[in-house]
Order: structure tokens, then sequence, then C-alpha cells
């Protein structure tokens, strides 16, 4: 039993010291972040300014499907949201770090083309 507790503390160490350390890049008077899953995929990207969340913020599903887009000045939420679910897409529009509106568009939400 103890070799199984002392086994398992290892494990579980190694696994901590597997994570995948974020990327910074100089932008300008941006910082660009890159987040990584484990096997090193890209989990979120985006930018500080001044040690605040700024521009265009995206985060990605394991697979390196999209699931949202988000947009900061000045570390607070503006414009518009974009969140991918398995069901549709959900529009949250912000205005001065506030919740303004939501649309939610379903899978079988037909659309009229022109």
């Amino acid at each position: 039993m103890k070799k199984l507790v002392v086994l398992a503390c290892m494990f579980a160490f190694t696994a901590m010291q597997a994570q995948v350390e974020p990327k910074y890049e100089k932008a300008g008077d941006l910082v660009k972040v890159t987040y990584f899953y484990k096997d090193g995929k890209i989990k979120e990207q985006g930018f500080f300014k001044d040690k605040k969340l700024e521009g265009t913020w995206v985060t990605f599903d394991s697979k390196g499907n999209k699931t949202a887009i988000a947009h900061y000045e000045a570390g607070k939420k503006v414009g518009k949201w974009f969140m991918w679910h398995q069901d549709g897409l959900k529009e949250v529009d912000y205005k001065d770090n506030t919740i303004a509106s939501i649309q939610t568009w379903k899978e079988e939400t037909k659309m009229a083309v022109k």
C-alpha cells in the first residue's frame, strides 16, 4: 500500500511537470500571450497592455476548434463576444463591461439567403 501511495505521488508530480509554459511575445506596446494544452496545442491566445487584457482573445478546444472570441479594452469586456457550443452559437454584446444583449442561434435555426 505504501508503494502505491508513493507511486501515485510520483505520477501526480510528473503530470504537474508536463504542463506547457505560456509563450510571451512583444508586439508593439502589447504583449501577446499563448496558453497551451499539455499536448502542445493552443488553448487560448490574446494580448495584454499594462498588465490588463487588451484586444481580441481567442479560445480553442483540445481538438483545435475555436470555442470563443472575446474583446477587451483596458481589462474591461467590450463589443461582441462569440461562444460556440455543440448545439449552436451564442453572441453576447458588452457595453461598459456589462452585458447589453444576448443572442443565441441553435443548430436548427434557418437563415434566409438571397
